[in-house]
């Protein structure tokens, strides 16, 4: 595991642990790498109206472009789950897709690695490709029939 590997595998079990998820208790936490080298986490923030809870990719996604980052190279992302490798949700995985979808724009990042990270720290490399074969982006807007 490289040193930015593991600081990062580190963060989003940080993150994890500020989790406020008192309706599921179901903690996640998430950490994404920039093309820069900087590391962002998130953690998800739940509501009594369901609907607003918002999951710890996407809360790391809105802190790094709020903090000025566009270009990603990696996520990873955990839970309390031990025994078996957990992905994020769906929405989770339409929304970074969409990140990486948007290099044409120079906006985000190309396709990136994932690492999907058990609470020992363990973890398997996968990519975005790989969680969301096949999936609907913005260029699907402007198709015509």
């Amino acid at each position: 595991m490289t040193d930015k590997v593991q600081e990062l595998v580190s963060k989003c079990l940080q993150a994890r642990d500020m989790a406020y998820c008192p309706y599921s208790r179901f903690p996640v936490g998430a950490a994404i790498l920039t093309a820069d080298g900087a590391i962002i986490s998130g953690c998800n923030v739940e509501n009594a109206s369901y609907g607003l809870t918002v999951c710890a990719e996407r809360t790391a996604i809105q802190r790094a472009v709020v903090e000025g980052h566009t270009q990603f190279t990696a996520i990873a992302v955990t839970c309390d789950i031990k025994d078996r490798f957990v992905g994020p949700c769906g929405a989770c995985r339409q929304v970074l897709m969409e990140c990486a979808l948007l290099v044409l724009s120079h906006q985000f990042g190309s396709d990136w690695t994932v690492y999907l990270t058990k609470p020992d720290g363990s973890y398997k490399k996968t990519s975005l490709n790989e969680l969301l074969p096949l999936a609907f982006s913005p260029a699907d807007l402007m198709k015509k029939n």
